[in-house]
């Protein structure tokens, strides 16, 4: 739901690029670009982010009662 702070397997701090590649992908600007020009050479954290759903909008419509 939300990109995690950090890389599950290699530690690698990944959240503050997330905003960039969205942006930038949204943009029709192609992925494996984007993610070597975002320092992202390590096949988990690119995993990471192209696997990566954003579902944050939809959950927050649930109230916990």
């Amino acid at each position: 739901m939300i990109i995690p702070m950090r890389c599950f397997s290699c530690n690698k701090p990944v959240s503050h690029l997330w905003e960039e590649f969205k942006e930038r992908t949204s943009k029709k600007e192609d992925n494996k670009k984007v993610l070597d020009e975002l320092g992202l050479e390590r096949y988990c954290c690119r995993a990471l982010f192209l696997g990566h759903v954003d579902l944050i909008e939809e959950v927050a419509e649930f109230k916990k009662e």
